[in-house]
């Protein structure tokens, strides 16, 4: 699976989205210890660390797919459906943020204190899609057109119009799809 990193700000979504590989079946976070070690790897420098709660696996699973299914909206540009944009504002209502302001005047978005496991995670995710929103790089963050596939990329193409994770594997086997059928129904 190919993967155009996205920028720092939506790493956290991309790697989240990219723990189940569609095609394979293969989901990093139901393997033993997968959640600890997902949100272990992916703590928030400055918080301190902490181990997850055991009922966050379902809800780290939900915010996963509906993730997924606003990265899929984003490539076809369409509407969030209504259940993952639900999922999502529940979520994330679990998962407030609190504004800092540094020394310097710079300020940033945290997880308010308190928050372990799956909400704390949710929270930096917030945080991350607010500056992406911010910034305009949030509609570039999109989940692979390809049935089988579904892998999250960062589109850096000029027009933003990327529809597949990789050219030389999902773009390449569609093209090829379109080929033959229209290769068909020529011959008959």
């Amino acid at each position: 699976m190919a993967s155009r990193k996205a920028p720092d700000s939506l790493l956290l979504v991309q790697d989240l989205v990219n723990t189940l590989d569609v095609e394979t079946g293969e989901d990093a976070l139901a393997a033993p210890d997968g959640l600890a070690d997902f949100l272990r790897d992916h703590d928030a420098p400055g918080l301190p660390p902490e181990e997850p709660e055991p009922a966050s696996g379902a809800e780290l699973h939900e915010l996963r797919e509906a993730l997924r299914e606003v990265c899929l909206a984003h490539t076809a540009g369409t509407p969030v459906p209504a259940p993952a944009a639900r999922s999502l504002d529940r979520l994330l209502a679990a998962a407030p943020l609190v504004l800092t302001v540094a020394p310097d005047g710079g300020a940033a978005l945290r997880p308010a204190a308190g928050l372990r496991g799956t909400a704390r995670l949710t929270a930096r995710i917030a945080a991350g899609i607010a500056t992406a929103v911010a910034d305009g790089t949030w509609q570039r963050l999109k989940a692979c057109e390809a049935h089988d596939c579904r892998w999250a990329f960062y589109d850096r193409s000029p027009a933003g119009r990327s529809r597949w994770c990789t050219m030389a594997v999902c773009g390449s086997r569609a093209k090829m799809r379109t080929y033959r059928a229209r290769r068909a129904e020529s011959d008959t």
